[in-house]
């Protein structure tokens, strides 16, 4: 058979890529017009040579950058990022200032693509490198990123970040935790290119030490949160660092780093001009920085301060007698051994403007301490004293009295020392601004006590007696009786010797203002109490019967007459059953929360109607 023309030619090595592109088509057209069928075993095929088929994916990564970075706009390079991995993490290494058509476009447009808008939180095995390039490449044309949360993840590197800090120099707020490959890397290339941050919060970041926190406060001056927990490479270097490149620091937090001393902290509190919150905790200081506190915190206003183990009442006491915290108007102390009688003093005197105090498991404060502190305290508005076992009904009934009290909340949470008085004490001053009074889990507290705070605190609007299994029936009528102000939230939770009878004195003297009542675990609460809350309380809004001894006769007493109930409990009833299904759907009405776990007589066909019929409620089964 002759030989075809130019075949030889055409297949020689390098032939075909070398030819003129236009000989080339014309060459193929003549082969591929039809003619006489060919009497060979195998066609001759004209295709390009995978080795020599010219393609993109020949150029090294320098050429893609190149030609990446000269896309125009955010969409085009999402949808190229598509294409393959390898083209992801060349886009996104194109910094947002390198693309070329951002050099040359300056309108309003690109200028708010970079606004950081957007927030993204990656936990697990979902933050990878690859998600945080995505992420990176994505976000541009949608507003910008904003904030980026990454949680619990062992595979993401500084090679995201690297990605992050790139594409997104809009980013505002980074939060890190548990991320046990995360270095100073990571924190290094976010500080070149992420100079907008201005919340910073890492926790359980082993590898992050004060070198990445120090690039941090150099480059990002605008930050203004900053959160440190569980960091073990972090030391004094980092927050002198802070110190002297965040000036405009607002709120610091630091938790359990070991490396952490008198210096860092005296250093970061005597520079922060502008500190509003401090919350410090688990960390190796002494007397020193409370005494810095003291003396520098004066924009201070929130200050929390949590299981200092080797600070002592000195420390306290120099933070209060320097009347330098002129503008703390909240203060936290949890865990704190050096909090005395004494110190609580100095405090009360030294900040006075406090509003807000809560003291936690501070086991040396006795009686004589809080009275001082709340006469002290002149402007106190709101005490909260949980395990503080060395107070007694004496030291509450002594802050109450205080003639130019402001007092508006009081709670007294698992307080051992509380025993309930023998007889009601007389000549006490009645508390004109008392609102709200939590006794909560303090089991020596009884009927006597019960009497006299309603005496004391006529005003009362929310009250909290959870777990005061001592009070009966006759103790609370006193209070409620007292109580002329009208109460509109009650929870007597785990009262189990209350019966129906103090349920109907609530329902009749509060009825008109009771917003809010919780009844769970309250056993000897039955229909009764039900019908006389449907006559009486029409303003009650949620409702919590939990382990009472109520029947289907009392939820439909409810249905009758709650006109505006929009959360009802009944978990754990048992006396419940499929009869309720009328009154429940009548409630439904107005309901958005409806618990009916553990009731064990209405069957799935009911709640599988109800879920159907009462679309706007929220039903737990």
């Amino acid at each position: 058979m002759p030989t075809l023309v130019g075949g030889d030619e055409l297949y020689k090595r390098g032939a075909f890529c070398s030819m003129d592109p236009a000989r080339l088509f014309s060459v193929l057209d003549v082969y591929s017009r039809p003619c006489k069928r060919l009497q060979i075993s195998e066609p001759r095929r004209f295709y390009y040579n995978e080795e020599k088929n010219p393609s993109i994916e020949v150029l090294p990564d320098e050429c893609l950058y190149e030609i990446f970075r000269r896309l125009s706009g955010g969409q085009t390079r999402s949808i190229s990022a598509c294409v393959s991995k390898r083209w992801l993490m060349i886009l996104s290494n194109v910094r947002n200032s390198d693309s070329e058509p951002n050099k040359v476009n300056t309108s309003l447009k690109d200028e708010q693509e970079n606004d950081g808008y957007l927030t993204r939180s990656l936990e697990g095995k979902k933050a990878t490198d690859t998600r945080l390039g995505a992420i990176a490449v994505g976000t541009s044309p949608r507003g910008g990123l904003g904030k980026l949360l990454v949680r619990g993840s062992s595979e993401v590197t500084s090679i995201g970040f690297a990605a992050i800090a790139r594409g997104c120099p809009s980013l505002k707020v980074l939060s890190l935790w548990n991320v046990s490959l995360i270095g100073d890397e990571a924190l290094i290339e976010i500080s070149k290119e992420c100079h907008s941050l201005e919340s910073l919060d890492l926790s359980q970041c082993p590898l992050i030490s004060s070198k990445g926190l120090a690039a941090i406060a150099k480059n990002c001056p605008r930050l203004c949160y900053l959160t440190l927990e569980s960091c073990q490479s972090i030391g004094n270097e980092g927050l002198e660092a802070v110190a002297q490149g965040c000036l405009n620091l607002q709120s610091i937090t630091i938790k359990d780093c070991p490396l952490i001393k008198d210096q860092g902290i005296a250093t970061l509190i005597s520079n922060s001009l502008v500190l509003t919150k401090l919350k410090l905790q688990a960390l190796d200081i002494t007397d020193l920085s409370l005494a810095v506190i003291g003396r520098y915190g004066k924009s201070i206003t929130n200050l929390a301060l949590t299981s200092l183990r080797t600070v002592t009442k000195k420390g306290f006491w120099a933070m209060g007698i320097s009347k330098n915290l002129e503008s703390l108007t909240s203060l936290t102390v949890i865990s704190c051994h050096g909090v005395t009688d004494l110190s609580l003093e100095a405090i009360g005197h030294g900040c006075r403007v406090l509003k807000h105090m809560a003291l936690k498991k501070c086991c040396f404060v006795s009686d004589k301490g809080l009275v001082s502190f709340a006469k002290a305290a002149c402007f106190l508005e709101s005490l909260h004293l949980e395990e503080c076992n060395r107070i007694s009904q004496h030291g509450i009934l002594g802050t109450l009295s205080h003639p130019n009290a402001k007092l508006k909340a009081l709670s007294v949470v698992k307080c051992m020392g509380i025993r309930d008085l023998e007889q009601e004490p007389v000549g006490l001053s009645k508390s004109q601004s008392l609102r709200s009074l939590t006794i909560k889990n303090c089991i020596g507290f009884g009927n006597t006590n019960l009497a006299t705070l309603g005496k004391l605190c006529p005003h009362l609007h929310s009250l909290d007696l959870t777990g005061a299994c001592r009070i009966n029936d006759t103790g609370l009528s006193k209070l409620l009786k007292a109580c002329t102000g009208g109460l509109l939230n009650v929870n007597l939770t785990d009262c189990i010797n209350l019966t129906d009878e103090v349920v109907v004195d609530l329902a009749k003297t509060h009825g008109r203002t009771l917003e809010v009542l919780n009844l769970d675990g309250c056993r000897k609460i039955g229909d009764e109490s039900l019908a006389a809350i449907a006559e009486n309380c029409l303003l009650i809004k949620d409702l919590d019967v939990s382990k009472c001894g109520i029947t289907d006769s009392g939820v439909s007493c409810l249905s009758n007459g709650c006109i505006n109930l929009q959360v009802l409990s009944l978990s754990g009833c048992p006396r419940i059953s499929n009869e309720s299904m009328i009154s429940l759907e009548l409630l439904g009405k107005t309901l958005v929360g409806l618990n009916l776990q553990r009731c064990s007589l209405i069957s799935s066909s009911v709640i599988e109607s109800l879920v159907a019929n009462l679309w706007r409620c929220d039903i737990l089964f």
